[in-house]
């Protein structure tokens, strides 16, 4: 579980976009990743780091696995 600890927001955004994703503009703070499979993201606020059962649910749904995901934000598990 440690991994999953202290997750920016900036770095998951960047994972995702690195696994295909569009970055498009939201409201305010609010910026969303749209991926290959259709689905949309959405992240509040680009500082700060991110819940941490959030990048579970968010992964699963883009399609990549934990190990994925960890390697593309630049961690091992």
């Amino acid at each position: 579980m440690p991994e999953w600890r202290d997750v920016q927001a900036d770095a998951a955004i960047a994972a995702f976009i690195r696994a295909g994703g569009v970055r498009r503009s939201g409201k305010g703070d609010q910026v969303n990743i749209k991926l290959p499979n259709g689905q949309i993201i959405t992240f509040s606020g680009v500082r700060g780091p991110v819940k941490v059962g959030l990048p579970k649910a968010l992964i699963r749904g883009a399609g990549l696995s934990d190990d994925e995901f960890l390697r593309l934000i630049g961690r091992k598990r």
